[in-house]
């Protein structure tokens, strides 16, 4: 059996006491059929120390973005977003998108910054990975404004209703499921889980964030993947090498491999 992350970072994991080394989570992972990851980035300097973490590892790709909470911080920065994009190891731009959640009082410049991922994205034919939160609205709005549809992305840890999925889906976009969906209280979330196809799902721990039950109180880690795929599978009502094998293709599909 074949799991992939597709989000996670795993440059925040906890090496001092949760973990030996980098090559100890590796192996944790893959005893628990986890193969490949999409280590995500959040600011450039992020990103620089991604690269310099986890080039060595073939298994790991990764994302290169400005998260929404750090646009105003990375005004700067962000012109070398494009140039350091353009990297083979780099699969995807992002994590970008809309966060009024954290950063309401920076509306204008995470849209400005949510505008410039894509346009970059769709120049280097490469799709993109959105966080939205309290900012579903918008992001569907600039989503269509810039085409989106010409790259792709994903929504990752989803947590709105049937009809936003169905919005994103008709973009082209690939809706991810985190851990919250193995949460007691995300029952409209399993709902909409039940009507999403099969062929537009990816998982994600978002590591070190969001651990699924049954391991709730601890630091998430790529590991607990199979947990989510688990309990995604009881809900599809799918056999857990079908749905891995599934899974796998999507990722692949979206990411050009």
């Amino acid at each position: 059996m074949f799991l992939i992350d597709s989000h996670c970072h795993l440059d925040q994991l906890n090496y001092d006491s949760l973990h030996e080394n980098i090559e100890d989570m590796l192996k944790k992972s893959n005893q628990s059929y986890v193969k490949k990851f999409l280590t995500v980035s959040t600011s450039i300097n992020n990103f620089y120390n991604i690269k310099k973490l986890f080039d060595k590892y073939n298994s790991i790709f990764y994302s290169c973005g400005v998260h929404p909470i750090y646009c105003q911080k990375e005004i700067k920065n962000f012109k070398k977003l494009e140039s350091l994009s353009i990297d083979k190891r780099v699969i995807a731009l992002g994590e970008t998108g809309l966060d009024y959640y954290y950063s309401h009082e920076t509306k204008k410049i995470q849209q400005y910054f949510f505008r410039k991922h894509i346009q970059i994205a769709i120049n280097l034919k490469k799709p993109i990975i959105v966080h939205t939160r309290n900012a579903i609205n918008d992001t569907i709005k600039i989503l269509k404004e810039e085409h989106a549809e010409k790259c792709g992305g994903i929504i990752h840890s989803f947590t709105e209703n049937y009809t936003t999925a169905f919005k994103l889906l008709d973009l082209g976009f690939y809706i991810s499921f985190s851990g919250i969906i193995t949460f007691k209280n995300s029952i409209e979330l399993r709902n909409t889980l039940k009507k999403i196809p099969l062929k537009n799902l990816l998982i994600e721990t978002d590591s070190p964030y969001l651990s699924p039950t049954p391991h709730r109180g601890k630091e998430n880690q790529p590991a607990y993947l199979i947990d989510i795929a688990k309990h995604i599978c009881l809900i599809k009502e799918i056999h857990l090498k079908k749905f891995s094998e599934i899974i796998k293709n999507n990722f692949y599909t979206l990411f050009r491999f």
